[in-house]
């Protein structure tokens, strides 16, 4: 929709194919109904991508004060959370809205419900095959989405077209995801669900602090969910490395109780939840006092503490991710057009490209940011 209204709105005409019943439905559901519509720190540097400096240009020509100046032209109120998150004040669908009323202004065109058959190229450019007729046209632009969430319509297509004219798909998988513990993890903590704590999440390069929830299944939350992308990135082989004690110096705070008569499990269960405490240190020698304990098990439990190494056994999947990592190859796009460099006049924008953003707005701006620079080169 950012895109079709950009292109429409300088004389373009546009026809909008949507093979999924509802308008919007993504955006609906997002930030728990609020749509956190973007974040005011986005740059280049909070997205993954196998070429991380192909959304700069996009992004730095089109910002999160750009899209806030949109919202704010049509009367939207909004407020910001933390870490520059922001969201509607009251429902998702007025992002919704907003896009379809600049659609009507550029004078979309609109097929919906409406299937793609086929692609192919013709004498104007391309062949659509649609369930409603043929579309024929010198620009085509794919912004169709990843894997993520296929009870909303999710589907490959964007990879199998990308293919079909001969461009690269770096393999999907699914990012901002909850992940699963082994079996002997899932023995240890699984009976911990609902309960969260504040940590430090370190994988592949990627670190955030951020909430951290256990569920019934493995870890979740904020913390997890961020680091969930660069796991994945990493191709799933690395641990997770979370410091239960962030901000504080673990070996400096066994210090201080190194003469206490409480049991480490006693001293964690003060600043850590209880039954964590319990679960955690079980695993590693809370039955003693710091005052019992060698020095070299104090350093242990110390190491422990600020580096807690946690193999994940996989993800929860695309009906549990937020976004798409991985997507069609940016090295065959154009940054500054999102155009296809051997296949004039195919655009590729938004989740269906290999262009990944952290947790809290950036996939949203990298929606906005790219769908602009192909609308305004389509």
């Amino acid at each position: 929709m950012m895109c079709a209204a950009t292109a429409g709105q300088r004389g373009r005409r546009v026809v909008l194919v949507d093979h999924y019943p509802k308008v919007g439905e993504k955006i609906r559901i997002s930030g728990g109904g609020r749509c956190n519509f973007t974040n005011l720190h986005a740059t280049h540097r909070d997205f993954l991508s196998a070429n991380p400096d192909f959304c700069r240009s996009a992004l730095a020509r089109y910002t999160p004060r750009d899209f806030v100046a949109l919202v704010e032209r049509h009367g939207i109120a909004w407020h910001e959370k933390t870490l520059g998150q922001l969201f509607c004040d009251d429902s998702s669908r007025r992002i919704i809205d907003l896009l379809v009323d600049e659609c009507r202004a550029g004078g979309v065109e609109w097929r919906q419900p409406c299937a793609v058959d086929a692609v192919s190229r013709s004498e104007k450019g391309f062949a659509i095959a649609t369930a409603m007729g043929q579309v024929e046209c010198s620009s085509l632009v794919v912004a169709t989405g990843g894997l993520t969430v296929p009870k909303i319509g999710a589907t490959p297509f964007a990879y199998r077209l990308a293919e079909q004219f001969g461009l690269g798909v770096v393999p999907p998988k699914p990012a901002l995801v909850p992940l699963s513990f082994a079996p002997d993890l899932l023995a240890r903590y699984g009976d911990l669900a609902g309960i969260s704590l504040d940590a430090e999440v370190a994988c592949a390069g990627g670190r955030f602090r951020e909430a951290l929830l256990f569920t019934h299944r493995g870890l979740s939350g904020p913390a997890i969910l961020q680091a969930s992308s660069y796991w994945q990135q990493a191709g799933a082989s690395e641990p997770l490395r979370i410091d239960l004690l962030p901000g504080t110096n673990a070996r400096e705070w066994l210090a201080r109780h190194r003469r206490s008569p409480a049991t480490l499990e006693a001293l964690l269960a003060e600043i850590l939840p209880r039954r964590f405490a319990h679960q955690w240190s079980g695993a590693h020698g809370g039955a003693l006092p710091p005052a019992q304990m060698s020095d070299r098990s104090i350093d242990e439990v110390a190491a422990a503490l600020g580096d807690w190494r946690v193999q994940p056994s996989g993800t929860l999947g695309y009906n549990k991710a937020e976004v798409t990592l991985g997507g069609v190859d940016t090295r065959g796009l154009s940054s500054k057009t999102m155009e296809a460099a051997h296949v004039p006049g195919l655009y590729f924008i938004g989740e269906a490209v290999d262009v990944t953003g952290h947790l809290g707005g950036f996939n949203f701006q990298w929606a906005w940011a790219s769908g602009r620079a192909a609308g305004e080169a389509a």
